[in-house]
């Protein structure tokens, strides 16, 4: 399969914004195994601002739009840095591709982020993705990389989406204030009543939150890809998702 894998930044970041060692380093663990499989991954990861933030040690995101897209340009140093190490250790190469929203708007550019994306593939590379956040400032402002995933997962032509969040998936309810909120394992089509279960924003270093990850869905679904929620506190849980065991929220389209 042609997978995407969407990691937040809560998933790469404890919430001080350093790095996560030891769930970084099983992810690429995970990862680099599913890939010797015979699976064409592609990561589309947020944790520049995050991680800039740590690296700075500004304690919190800042408010305002300039110092996060400082702290991005640090903190994707550090990101790329920590990706590149991690999987040379599996003798797998990455390669950087950061883009701005505006570049999904323009056929030209589309065209050549797939055909890119396509060649790396070729390569045996892997491919990890970031808005380029020291120059765009839309997903800053507005959202997670839950939707540049799914865009991503639709050029490219991907078989299946991973978010990878701080939550199992899509709840009744919300599990953090309402014990009794349970875990909904499918999603067949993406309903008012879906809509309303997302609500309420992502962490403190991470600018997403359900309702991003639900226009995913709707992304994927119309573009005929399946899309999982999963909680990326456990990057065991990828083998059993590409296995289509039921973990998570699976977004299934007709």
């Amino acid at each position: 399969m042609r997978i995407v894998i969407k990691i937040g930044t809560s998933t790469l970041t404890h919430k001080t914004g350093n790095l996560n060692i030891r769930r970084v380093e099983k992810l690429c663990e995970v990862i680099s195994d599913i890939k010797n499989a015979g699976h064409e991954i592609i990561l589309v990861s947020s944790g520049a601002i995050g991680m800039g933030v740590g690296k700075l040690g500004l304690g919190k995101k800042p408010e305002d739009i300039p110092s996060r897209q400082a702290a991005a340009a640090v903190g994707q140093c550090e990101l790329m840095y920590v990706y590149d190490k991690l999987f040379d250790q599996y003798h797998h190469t990455v390669a950087q591709i950061l883009i701005a929203g505006t570049d999904l708007d323009n056929e030209k550019h589309k065209q050549n982020f797939s055909n890119t994306v396509a060649r790396l593939l070729e390569y045996g590379a892997l491919p990890i993705i970031n808005e380029n956040d020291t120059i765009a400032t839309e997903e800053i402002a507005l959202g997670d990389n839950d939707r540049l995933g799914a865009l991503v997962s639709r050029l490219v032509e991907a078989d299946l989406l991973i978010l990878l969040s701080d939550i199992e998936g899509l709840y009744t309810a919300d599990p953090r204030k309402d014990p009794n909120a349970e875990l909904i394992t499918e999603v067949h089509e993406i309903t008012d009543a879906i809509r309303d279960l997302a609500s309420g924003k992502g962490t403190v270093l991470g600018t997403g939150g359900m309702i991003t990850k639900i226009q995913a869905a709707e992304i994927c679904m119309e573009a005929g890809i399946s899309m999982v929620i999963s909680n990326g506190a456990t990057p065991e849980n990828l083998y059993d998702i590409v296995d289509g065991k039921k973990i998570g929220t699976k977004f299934i389209p007709a």
